[in-house]
Parts: structure tokens; C-alpha cells; sequence
């Protein structure tokens, strides 16, 4: 499924209004399988693809920034 950036980024919440959103508990899991049309396969293929590739993004950047501008910091690329 080829799809554009802006719509990768998207996900299709309903006819909440933007002032409700911020009130109304949305299903995160419910609207991804309804973006991949139940395909719970796919869905978990391209969330592991999105995975690794933040995982490189944050690689490349944690490479590019100096230890003193992130005062130390220094990511994690796993959830504890």
C-alpha cells in the first residue's frame, strides 16, 4: 500500500471535532487496523518498519549532536 507521507503520519480518528479531541479517548489500536482495513499482519509489519526506522534516525542523530548540547544526554533505543 503506497501511501504518501501525510498520510503515514495521519491517522483517521473519526468526526471528532479538534476542540473534542483533547476530551475524547480515541482508540490508537482500533484506527491503525482500520487504516490497514483489519489487516492486523501489514499493520504490525509497517509499525515495526516505523520502529527500526526511528530507531536509525535516532542513531544518526545521537551521532550528529555534541555530549554538551544534550547536557549528557544520551537516547535510549529501547523501552524499558
Amino acid at each position: 500500500m503506497a501511501t504518501s507521507a501525510v498520510e503515514q503520519l495521519r491517522l483517521d480518528l473519526g468526526a471528532i471535532a479538534p476542540e473534542e479531541a483533547d476530551q475524547a479517548e480515541v482508540d490508537i489500536i482500533a484506527s491503525v487496523l482500520d487504516f490497514y482495513q483489519g489487516d492486523y499482519r501489514k499493520a504490525i509489519e509497517e509499525l515495526l518498519l516505523d520502529a527500526d526506522f526511528l530507531r536509525d534516525q535516532l542513531y544518526t542523530a545521537s551521532c550528529l549532536i555534541s555530549h554538551g548540547i544534550g547536557r549528557g544526554w544520551r537516547p535510549r533505543y529501547e523501552r524499558l
